[in-house]
C-alpha cells in the first residue's frame, strides 16, 4: 500500500521523518532474560495506568494522518496480553497503517500465529538466544518449553512474513552458536539477526566483556560460506544489515548498537504500557500522552512537542541509559 501523497511527515529537530510507533502492550513477560529483566521482575504497573486496546487504537487513529505508518506491538512480553488478536483487528482498521508487527519471545506462536495473522499481522519478529533447550532455560531462567524451530514454523505457515530472530550475542553465553544460528538460513526464509549486547540498568551480571562486536560475528559466520550483502525487502523498518549465504532461503542480519549506532536514520519513537511516549529508546525524554487522552484533548500538540524534543542520538557508549532499569520496561 503506498501512503497518501497529501499525508503530512512528521520530523523532529534533525529533520528524521517519524512513520514508526513501537507499542508496549504490557511491561510484564514470562521469561527473566539476563540481559532484558531481572531474576525478580520489576514492581509492576497498576493495572489503572496502563492503556487500554481502545486508548492505545486511538493513539494510533490520531498519529495515522500524520505520518504514521508503521507499528510493533511489544511488551514485556506481548503475546501474555488478554486478547492479543483483538488489538490487531482494531489496528488494522485504522486507515493509513500500513504494517503491523510483533516482537514476541514465541512461545504462544504455536497456537497464536494462526488467529494473528487472520487479525491482520503481517509479520513477526521471534527472540531466540539459543537453539539448545538446556540453554535456553538457563538464558531465560524460565522452563516454557520453547523450541524456536516450532515458533518460527507456526508464524511461516500462518503467512507471516518476513520472520525474523533476533539473536543477543553474549560471550561465554551463547556466541558458540552463531553458526548454527547463521545455518538456519539455508533450508529456511527466515532472517537471523545478531544484535550486540546492550548493558542497561540493573542488569550488571552482563558486562561490556560479555559484548562480542558484529565484525567478529560476520567472522565466524564467514567460516561456513562467503557472505554477500543483500538488499531484499528483509531490510523492514530497523537498522540492520543484512548479508546471504550461497544459495540461501534467509538471510543473516546484524544490528551494532555498540560499536557503530544508527542514530542518524532514526525513524521511530515508542510508546509506552503506561502511555509515555519515549523519544530515544536510551533517552530520558517522555512525554505523557494517557493524561490528555483519557481527557479527550487532541494528542498532535504532545506529539509534534515530544518531536521537537527528541535526542540527536542515545548516550548507551556513555553508559546513560535514560533511567532504565531494564530493557523489558520499553520493549527494546
Amino acid at each position: 500500500m503506498t501512503a497518501p501523497e497529501n499525508r503530512v511527515t512528521l520530523r523532529d529537530q534533525f529533520g528524521r521523518g517519524i512513520e514508526y510507533l513501537r507499542i508496549s502492550v504490557t511491561d510484564r513477560c514470562n521469561f527473566r532474560c539476563q540481559y532484558c529483566m531481572p531474576l525478580e521482575g520489576l514492581p509492576w504497573l497498576p493495572k489503572a495506568e496502563i492503556l487500554r486496546y481502545e486508548e492505545i487504537t486511538e493513539v494510533v487513529r490520531q498519529l495515522a494522518p500524520l505520518g504514521l505508518r508503521r507499528i510493533r506491538l511489544t511488551g514485556g512480553e506481548p503475546t501474555i496480553r488478554p486478547q492479543l488478536v483483538e488489538l490487531v483487528r482494531m489496528l488494522r482498521a485504522v486507515p493509513g497503517v500500513e504494517d503491523i508487527a510483533l516482537s514476541t519471545n514465541g512461545v504462544k506462536l504455536p497456537e497464536m500465529a494462526g488467529p494473528l495473522a487472520e487479525a491482520g499481522l503481517d509479520r513477526v519478529n521471534i527472540s531466540a538466544d539459543s537453539l539448545r533447550a538446556d540453554r535456553v532455560v538457563a538464558i531465560a531462567r524460565r522452563d516454557l518449553g520453547f523450541d524456536l524451530v516450532r515458533a518460527a514454523g507456526a508464524a511461516q505457515a500462518a503467512g507471516l512474513h518476513p520472520i525474523k530472530v533476533n539473536v543477543v550475542v553474549m560471550r561465554g553465553v551463547n556466541d558458540d552458536e552463531i553458526a548454527d544460528f547463521a545455518a538456519l538460513t539455508r533450508d529456511h526464509p527466515w532472517h537471523v539477526r545478531f544484535i550486540e549486547l546492550m548493558p542497561v540498568g540493573d542488569l550488571r551480571e552482563l558486562t561490556w566483556e560479555h559484548v562480542v562486536p558484529t565484525a567478529e560475528v560476520l567472522e565466524r559466520v564467514s567460516a561456513i560460506g562467503a557472505l554477500a550483502d543483500d538488499a531484499g525487502p528483509s531490510r523492514g523498518n530497523g537498522p540492520a544489515r543484512y548479508y546471504r549465504l550461497p544459495d540461501a532461503a534467509g538471510t543473516i542480519g546484524v544490528i551494532t548498537p555498540m560499536t557503530h549506532t544508527y542514530c542518524a536514520s532514526c525513524n521511530r519513537v515508542r510508546l509506552t504500557a503506561d502511555g509515555r511516549l519515549r523519544t530515544c529508546l536510551f533517552g530520558d525524554h517522555e512525554v505523557l500522552l494517557r493524561d490528555a487522552l483519557r481527557r479527550g484533548d487532541p494528542l498532535e500538540p504532545l506529539f509534534r512537542k515530544a518531536l521537537e524534543e527528541k535526542p540527536k542520538e542515545h548516550q548507551l557508549l556513555q553508559m546513560q541509559v535514560g533511567g532504565l532499569r531494564a530493557l523489558s520496561e520499553v520493549g527494546g
